[in-house]
C-alpha cells in the first residue's frame, strides 16, 4: 500500500499540540502519530516545529510537545556520540537481573494485565504502540520479570514501524535505571486511569513501596530466548547508473523525499543485511519502509553492502545523510534537519532541554 505525503503532510497540520500537555499519557490522548514517519527521516523534527511556529503557535504554550520532539533529537545525540555503547547498560549496570530473555507473556499478550495484553494484540496488528504503554511494557519486563532491557527492547523495536534504536534501547535503559538514577514502576490504579480499566487483584495491584521487595509474579516466570530475523526484499540488484549523475544513498532511517530534490541523480535505497542482521525487524517494517521509498522519484533498491554499492557507481559521486549506523559509508555527508543548534551528549535531558529552549525563545 503506497502511503502518500500528502496524508503525512495532513498529520501535521492536524497536531493538536494544546491538547497533547494535556492528555499526552492517556491511550486516546491527543498524539499525532507522526513518530513513523521521523523515524523513517521522510520528516523531520525542525519541520514538524517550524510548522507549529508558522500556524502561530506560543513556544511557551506548547513547550510540552517540543520537549516531546526534542526528545528524540536527544537519545539520537547520544547514539552519535556514544555509538554502540548504546547497546549495553550506558551509565549504570541494571540491578537484580534474572535473565537475558523475555517474558514469554509479554510476546504472547498474555501476562493478566488486560490493558497491557490488549495493546500487545494491537500493536502485532498496527506496529504501533502508545509511549506511556511501552514504559508499561519495559517496567514490566525488567522490573518486575528482572529481565535484562536488550532481549525485550529488541522485539519491541522489531515490531515498531517508527523503530529508532537510539529512542528504543535509551528509553527501556532508562526505565529499568541502566541510563538513569531510579527504576521506573507502574501500579495497577496508574494503568486503570490512563488506560480506562478498572482491573483489580493483579500483581501489578499493589502499593509502590512494595515494588522493590516483590518477588517475579508467576505470570513472568516462563521466558523465551527469542531468534528475531529480517525477511529482505528479493531484488536482482540489476542498476541503472549514469556515473555522470551523483548518487544518493538511502536507507532505513532516511527516505527524506525532499532531499536534494534540485539536481538529478542515481537515486538507491540501500539495504545491508549486516545492518538489519544486528538490528532486525519485521515483514511489517520492511514493508512500511518499502513503501515510503515510493515517495522518492525514480528510486532503486539494492540488498547489499555499501562497499557492493560503491563498485558499481564506479565514479559517481556518493551522498549520504549522517546516521550512527552510517559510519562506514565513503562519500559527500549531508547532515540531518535537527530542531536546534545544541550537539553532543548530555548526561540528562533537561540539561540538553535547557540549551535548547535558549535557541527557541529566539525562534
Amino acid at each position: 500500500m503506497h502511503i502518500d505525503l500528502t496524508s503525512i503532510y495532513d498529520k501535521i497540520v492536524a497536531i493538536e499540540p494544546v491538547s497533547y500537555s494535556k492528555n499526552r499519557n492517556y491511550i486516546d490522548g491527543a498524539v499525532s502519530k507522526l513518530s513513523p514517519y521521523i523515524s523513517r527521516g521522510v520528516i523531520s523534527t525542525k519541520e514538524i516545529l517550524n510548522s507549529l511556529l508558522e500556524r502561530g503557535f506560543n513556544p511557551n504554550k506548547i513547550e510540552k510537545f517540543i520537549q516531546e520532539l526534542a526528545w528524540r533529537d536527544y537519545w539520537q545525540q547520544i547514539w552519535i556520540e556514544k555509538q554502540d555503547l548504546i547497546n549495553s547498560d550506558l551509565k549504570n549496570n541494571q540491578l537484580k537481573v534474572d535473565n537475558h530473555q523475555i517474558p514469554k507473556a509479554i510476546v504472547e499478550g498474555n501476562c493478566s494485565i488486560k490493558a497491557i495484553d490488549n495493546a500487545i494484540k494491537e500493536f502485532y496488528d498496527t506496529g504501533y504502540i502508545h509511549n506511556h504503554v511501552r514504559m508499561y511494557i519495559a517496567a514490566i519486563s525488567c522490573n518486575n520479570a528482572k529481565s535484562h532491557w536488550k532481549a525485550p527492547a529488541q522485539w519491541m523495536y522489531y515490531h515498531l514501524l517508527d523503530g529508532d534504536w537510539a529512542s528504543n534501547a535509551l528509553s527501556w535503559q532508562w526505565v529499568c535505571g541502566a541510563n538513569s538514577n531510579k527504576l521506573y514502576f507502574a501500579n495497577q490504579d496508574n494503568i486503570n486511569k490512563y488506560c480506562y480499566t478498572q482491573q483489580k487483584n493483579t500483581f501489578l495491584d499493589v502499593d509502590y513501596s512494595e515494588f522493590y521487595s516483590m518477588g517475579i509474579p508467576s505470570e513472568l516466570k516462563e521466558t523465551v530466548d527469542l531468534k528475531l530475523t529480517t525477511p529482505l526484499p528479493k531484488t536482482d540488484n540489476s542498476l541503472k547508473i549514469d556515473t555522470e549523475l551523483p548518487t544518493l544513498i538511502y536507507n532505513y532511517y532516511n527516505l527524506d523525499p525532499k532531499w536534494r530534490t534540485e539536481k538529478k541523480a542515481n537515486r538507491i535505497l540501500l539495504i545491508e543485511p549486516s545492518v538489519f542482521e544486528n538490528y532486525p525487524i519485521s515483514k511489517k517494517s520492511m514493508d512500511f519502509m518499502l513503501n515510503l521509498s515510493k515517495n522518492i522519484d525514480d528510486i532503486q533498491l539494492f540488498v547489499g553492502s555499501f562497499e557492493g554499492l560503491k563498485v558499481l557507481t564506479e565514479v559517481s559521486p556518493i551522498y549520504f545523510k549522517e546516521h550512527p549506523l552510517n559510519t562506514h559509508y565513503k562519500g559527500i555527508e549531508d547532515q540531518r534537519d535537527w530542531m536546534f543548534t545544541v550537539k553532543g551528549y548530555y548526561p540528562s535531558f533537561f540539561k540538553f532541554w535547557n540549551k535548547c529552549k535558549k535557541e527557541l525563545k529566539t525562534a
